[in-house]
């Protein structure tokens, strides 16, 4: 296993990721929802970030991480790769970079949001739509060291 560095030719794979991923835990969303975000998660959301990438030690990437700063934009692990806690491992990754990090999580994505407490995260606020205005609440979680 490696976490590298994501580089241009990762973007189709990790959209692919992000797609599956979404289409395991989202359920909240749309099939339209998802057919709208899909593009602007392949050519705006992940050119935006800094993103880190899991790949397994036969070479295929696993799940990834995009960051702005200390502020985790997105982590997605592929649903064939659920359990193998690569998503805390990726966590742990940029955790080593970041005294503190913090996270906004889909209130309609309960697992998400446990993965995070377990994790050590902590409530810190809460916004009734997503970042674009959408009927998507958020819980806005902190890590401190």
């Amino acid at each position: 296993m490696t976490i590298r560095n994501r580089i241009p030719s990762d973007n189709a794979t990790l959209a692919e990721i992000w797609h599956r991923s979404v289409r395991a835990t989202h359920t909240f969303l749309s099939e339209q929802d998802i057919q709208d975000l899909y593009p602007q998660v392949r050519d705006i959301y992940l050119p935006a970030v800094s993103v880190w990438v899991y790949e397994t030690a036969e070479g295929n990437l696993a799940g990834f991480i995009g960051t702005s700063d200390a502020q985790v934009e997105m982590l997605f692990v592929d649903p064939a790769h659920f359990g193998q806690r690569i998503g805390t491992q990726l966590l742990d990754h940029v955790r080593a970079q970041h005294a503190e990090l913090t996270v906004d999580v889909n209130e309609q994505n309960p697992s998400a949001h446990a993965f995070y407490l377990h994790y050590g995260f902590s409530d810190v606020g809460r916004s009734p739509t997503d970042s674009a205005g959408r009927p998507f609440p958020l819980i806005h979680m902190a890590l401190t060291a």
